[in-house]
């Protein structure tokens, strides 16, 4: 039907057609997929929810004399120090080494207060050597006051997720938040038909260098992510039945925005980041407008007991995010608060906000140099899978 670059030059001269999708689920339930097609040039969509495989990569400027960092702390969190001389990597899971290792401070938010221009104080020690006769550093950095200073996430934009529940007598707590007792409460993670992976099930339009949005600013997917499991069981529609493919992403945190990129913390689990992914869809087949045309009932996530620690754990079998958005599900007769972990409404937002640039021209889109392999195995299939019974 078009090209990505007959769509960016639309862009460019501020004329493409851009809806979210959900105004395209919406259009193609008053129309039809054929029409919306004809109609839209790029769907935008999103998410704001819990990538704890994320982390920032900083690289601090070198001192006067010169210092090969291979110990570092900032505001008290360990920082990766084992490749250049004065390159770190911040993880966002990371804790502050304050002899609690449940720690409500850690990495996600030491790159949240960089993101927010806040200083953030820096204990490093070296490996003296002839090239580097310096052996401890102490200082304050910035955002203003370093070279680079940029996210690279090795796992973000799980393709669907689990439902966690508890059917032990204790609390849990979890990284997807207290889980109380006798199934007290459920809770998932993704938000359903809005979320950017469900909308292209086979990443058919999403590759390797395709532009994103990432935490208020521009970002790229460079790889699969860690844990990418395409080959998960998947309905008629495609949407898989659990936790499936994943991406790797990179972009500059120096133009990102702290409303997008929170630091957060799991009670008794620990730290871990939030932050806001977008993917804008080029329609460039009648396919792309079907794949972003399933609804929340169409769509379906495990449930999953955490009660049982063994790696794989026991279901009540697969909900749908419409059941789930109800507020309640039922599991074997018993009736069963919920809650996402997501922010349905940031989700929402992140969608809008790439729509606007796209209509203002501020973000055209990229052709994908490789795609994402979609033949991977991943060891623990049988967690989300084989028990699961699909009948």
């Amino acid at each position: 039907m078009r090209t990505i670059a007959e769509i960016n030059d639309k862009i460019r001269h501020k004329a493409a057609v851009v809806l979210t999708a959900e105004e395209v689920k919406a259009r193609v339930a008053e129309t039809s997929v054929a029409q919306v097609a004809q109609e839209v040039d790029v769907i935008t969509t999103g998410t704001f929810e819990p990538m704890e495989s994320s982390g920032a990569i900083i690289n601090l400027g070198q001192t006067d004399p010169p210092i090969n960092i291979r110990n570092c702390w900032l505001d008290g969190v360990p920082a990766y120090s084992g490749f250049g001389a004065v390159d770190l990597y911040l993880g966002a899971t990371q804790i502050a080494e304050n002899g609690d290792e449940f720690g409500d401070r850690g990495g996600g938010h030491v790159i949240e207060d960089l993101i927010a221009g806040k200083p953030v104080s820096l204990r490093s020690t070296g490996l003296v050597s002839d090239c580097y006769p310096r052996n401890t550093l102490e200082t304050t950095i910035s955002r203003d006051t370093i070279n680079q200073f940029y996210l690279f996430n090795p796992r973000n934009l799980y393709q669907n997720f689990i439902v966690g529940v508890n059917g032990g007598d204790r609390q849990l707590f979890t990284y997807l938040g207290p889980l109380q007792p006798r199934l007290g409460n459920a809770v998932y993670s993704n938000p359903g038909a809005i979320s950017p992976l469900l909308n292209d099930p086979d990443l058919e339009v999403v590759g390797i260098g395709t532009r994103i949005f990432l935490g208020g600013g521009i970002g790229y997917i460079t790889w699969e992510g860690t844990q990418h499991f395409p080959l998960q069981k998947r309905l008629p529609n495609r949407t898989p039945i659990g936790p499936a493919a994943t991406l790797a992403v990179i972009g500059d945190a120096k133009q990102m925005n702290p409303y997008w990129v929170r630091g957060c913390y799991f009670r008794n689990y620990g730290p871990s980041i939030m932050i806001g992914m977008g993917i804008p869809l080029p329609v460039l087949r009648e396919d792309v407008v079907a794949h972003c045309a399933v609804q929340d009932k169409d769509i379906v996530a495990p449930v999953v007991d955490f009660s049982i620690p063994r790696r794989v754990r026991p279901t009540f079998g697969l909900v749908s995010y419409a059941q789930l958005k109800k507020g309640r599900i039922s599991i074997e007769g018993k009736p069963v608060r919920t809650a996402p972990v997501a922010s349905l409404a940031r989700s929402r937002q992140v969608a809008q906000q790439l729509k606007q640039w796209i209509e203002l021209g501020q973000f055209t889109l990229t052709e994908p140099v490789a795609g994402i392999p979609m033949d991977r195995a991943f060891l623990p299939q049988d967690v989300w899978g084989s028990q699961i019974n699909l009948d």
